[in-house]
């Protein structure tokens, strides 16, 4: 049964999160504070931590670096939840390394399908074989790429949206789709898989300070967790 840590200060939300895991069949404890919550993950290991991103003592940011910075719980998956004037906090966090995020309030099937998705992905990861270092975009810079393009070529390797990499870059998602069209033309490719492929190509010899990422077929569909998806030109 997949372990769940819920860490949110706010009882009533935490309760209510608690109960819609449990009814899931999900094993789920809770804690309401950073701090704890940190204490839970090292102790437990769950298999999926649910963090709000503004908490007192340790926010959700700190927890998060925190998480990562442990080698014992730095391949733990972190899904924040967000309100929708936290954007500054939500970017910060997917550049730390969050692996998902739901904005509040949400909904008990916006919370599942999510929930569903990321264990689907993290159950089809292969055990071993091919490491990609997603730390840093300036490997892709040597692909004649500008900084920008390297950095939202990184995102989309890692599966995001061009609504999520707006969020995380700090622009508009217009401006993202027009990066991804400069991308095709110098890339050469065609459809948004070739170039999250060609990302993993560059990325996948270098080794890395967390623990291995194992990508998932690039076209592998999730709710929620915003796939690499097979578009084209004509649909970036």
């Amino acid at each position: 049964m997949n372990k769940i840590l819920v860490v949110e200060d706010d009882e009533q939300t935490r309760k209510n999160l608690c109960t819609i895991l449990r009814m899931e069949g999900y094993d789920v404890f809770s804690t309401g504070d950073g701090i704890s919550g940190l204490d839970a993950a090292r102790t437990r290991k769950p298999n999926l931590v649910i963090c709000d991103v503004m908490m007192p003592q340790l926010d959700g940011l700190g927890l998060l670096a925190a998480l990562r910075a442990d080698q014992g719980t730095a391949h733990i998956p972190l899904m924040f939840l967000s309100a929708r004037g936290e954007r500054n906090d939500l970017r910060a966090g997917m550049n730390l390394g969050a692996d998902d995020y739901l904005t509040k309030p949400v909904s008990a099937e916006e919370l599942l399908a999510a929930v569903h998705a990321r264990f689907k992905r993290e159950s089809q990861r292969p055990p071993g074989g091919f490491k990609v270092d997603f730390t840093s975009a300036v490997p892709l810079e040597a692909l004649g790429l500008t900084k920008r393009e390297a950095e939202i070529l990184l995102w989309v390797a890692q599966g995001k949206s061009n609504s999520d990499i707006a969020i995380i870059v700090g622009s508009a998602e217009a401006t993202v789709k027009k990066h991804l069209q400069n991308l095709f033309g110098k890339l050469g490719v065609e459809s948004r898989n070739a170039t999250a492929l060609r990302a993993l190509e560059v990325l996948g010899d270098l080794g890395s300070n967390r623990p291995a990422y194992h990508p998932l077929p690039v076209n592998e569909p999730a709710k929620g967790t915003a796939p690499v998806r097979a578009e084209t030109r004509s649909g970036l």
